[in-house]
């Protein structure tokens, strides 16, 4: 973990704000465009938010945070008790949403969505790559960094305010693209479902909030060897992973605890995981919050 202080707390829309976060004992780690950390919150609540700064700045963080009207805590926190000054730890920061090098990129982002894709759009126009946003929300008032969006890039970024213009047609966008051209998409479930069905698969790039219902087989109990400390752990056909090594005295960090943050990942040495979680873990890795196994046994780098 990072320690950072709250440096500003900005209003960027209505029911938004940014969070400037600067490391105390330095330089924070670097990142790139699409990563997020985990942030640790004074209630005891561990949230997930897209880096939404300069890359470049070594010395602070930013994110920003819309309020949830059925929050959960995280939101709720942040926009009535956080303040100024405030310390927060913070993860380092992962990427499971990275820009690939493409000669042109078109970017769609919904309300907060906007904060894993201003970075990319920064990054494209820094490399002088032809690249254009299209940026959706209900009205102008609700789209976090809107102005400065226009002020920074012009005609490149497209605001559609859905009260008054209606939904963006996606599919004459696909239509009119030039075929080497990378699609970067990060917002609600409608509009990833509408970016699905419009793009082709291989172009199109996805971030989602939340998980999308799969379904799987009935879950059954496996065992675990944890092959560092030797000890071995059932896992109960009603529990998860997660909190099972945790229960056996291995607890892991989690966040989303829905397969969506990657904060739970553990290298699997043998044995077949049964992968449940939105990100697509890599071949020797597994989620512990959602993910199970298809062969009766793990063995585990723990």
């Amino acid at each position: 973990m990072q320690q950072t202080t709250v440096d500003r707390i900005d209003q960027v829309a209505e029911n938004a704000v940014s969070l400037v976060l600067r490391g105390t004992a330095g330089p924070l780690a670097p990142w790139e465009p699409g990563a997020h950390i985990d942030m640790a919150l004074p209630n005891w609540l561990t949230r997930q938010y897209s880096l939404c700064g300069d890359p470049d700045d070594r010395m602070s963080y930013r994110v920003a945070v819309r309020y949830e009207r059925l929050s959960r805590g995280g939101s709720e926190y942040i926009h009535r008790f956080l303040r100024q000054g405030r310390t927060l730890d913070v993860s380092l920061p992962r990427n499971h949403f990275p820009l690939v090098p493409a000669p042109e990129y078109l970017f769609l982002a919904g309300g907060i969505g906007i904060t894993a894709v201003l970075p990319m759009l920064r990054a494209a126009a820094a490399s002088q790559v032809p690249a254009s946003l299209v940026y959706v929300g209900q009205s102008a008032a609700t789209m976090p960094f809107a102005d400065e969006l226009r002020a920074a890039y012009g005609r490149r970024v497209r605001i559609v305010a859905t009260r008054e213009q209606g939904r963006p047609d996606f599919g004459a966008l696909a239509a009119g693209l030039n075929p080497a051209t990378l699609v970067y998409c990060c917002g609600p479930e409608p509009m990833l479902t509408a970016a699905v069905a419009a793009f082709p698969p291989d172009r199109l790039h996805t971030e989602r909030f939340h998980p999308v219902a799969k379904p799987f087989a009935a879950s059954t109990e496996f065992e675990v060897l944890c092959a560092k400390s030797g000890r071995t752990v059932q896992v109960p056909a009603d529990e998860n992973l997660l909190d099972a090594l945790t229960h056996a005295g291995h607890p892991l960090p989690s966040g989303c605890r829905e397969g969506v943050c990657g904060s739970c990942e553990l290298t699997v040495l043998e044995g077949e995981p049964e992968h449940r979680d939105d990100i697509g873990a890599p071949a020797g890795r597994m989620y512990a919050c959602v993910s199970r196994a298809l062969s009766p046994r793990l063995v585990l780098d723990l």
